[in-house]
């Protein structure tokens, strides 16, 4: 026991001064003791998620001769295959609830809707940004802010595919 405490106190002098506690803080600026995953719905993650107005999108590919069918069932999946947990809870249980009785034109425009970045959607939906004008006015925001609300208190699950 002996032989062991002199090996400690003999590396503990002789350590390189690199070693010294007071070199070794380690995240002591307000950057690394920021949250690397903030929550959403926090500010920090609003700030994080703004998409830039003069990014440039990629453009939807054209599907001219889809039928209404196929259309559905393409909607169904981009609802529930997003990225984000978040959008794809929400999107998936709207379209769940909301596709079989939508007509062509809605369709449509819930295609477009779905061209847009998940946490725009997402926060337009739940009123934590204002949506721009193409969509501030539609029908088909209005049904998901309602969807989003959930003022049944429904337990939602993501469908099955």
């Amino acid at each position: 026991m002996a032989t062991i405490l002199r090996f400690v106190s003999r590396a503990r002098r002789t350590a390189p001064s690199s070693f010294a506690p007071s070199r070794c803080s380690i995240f002591t600026t307000a950057h690394r003791l920021a949250d690397p995953w903030p929550l959403p719905g926090s500010p920090e993650h609003l700030a994080s998620t703004e998409t830039p107005s003069d990014e440039a999108r990629i453009q939807p590919l054209e599907r001219p001769n889809e039928s209404l069918g196929t259309l559905r069932a393409r909607l169904v999946y981009q609802s529930r295959k997003r990225g984000t947990l978040e959008s794809d809870l929400l999107l998936s249980t709207f379209a769940r609830d909301n596709l079989k009785n939508m007509s062509e034109e809605e369709l449509k425009q819930y295609d477009k809707l779905l061209d847009e970045p998940d946490w725009d959607i997402y926060y337009w939906a739940t009123g934590k940004r204002t949506p721009p004008d193409r969509w501030a006015s539609t029908a088909l925001l209005e049904k998901l802010k309602v969807h989003a609300r959930n003022e049944g208190k429904v337990v939602r699950r993501m469908p099955s595919l």
